[in-house]
């Protein structure tokens, strides 16, 4: 994603489901609660993306060779 434009608009929320919101994740204004709702949403999404990939030359040796600590030389 680029630079964030800004829009402002209305709209009607329920109370208590921004404060349910807001205590799960960890936020205090409303706005940083829809923001961070609107992230959780879409990284969900990527992540759901990615899961369903299919990556045929990820074996368990590549998987190994990549998790091992790299060597400064």
């Amino acid at each position: 994603m680029g630079p964030a434009t800004i829009k402002r608009t209305n709209i009607n929320l329920e109370t208590d489901l921004v404060q349910a919101a807001a205590d799960v994740l960890g936020t205090k204004r409303t706005t940083d609660t829809v923001h961070a709702a609107l992230r959780s949403v879409v990284d969900r999404d990527a992540r759901e993306r990615l899961a369903r990939r299919d990556f045929p030359a990820l074996t368990p040796d590549v998987l190994d060779e990549l998790r091992a600590p790299r060597r400064v030389v």
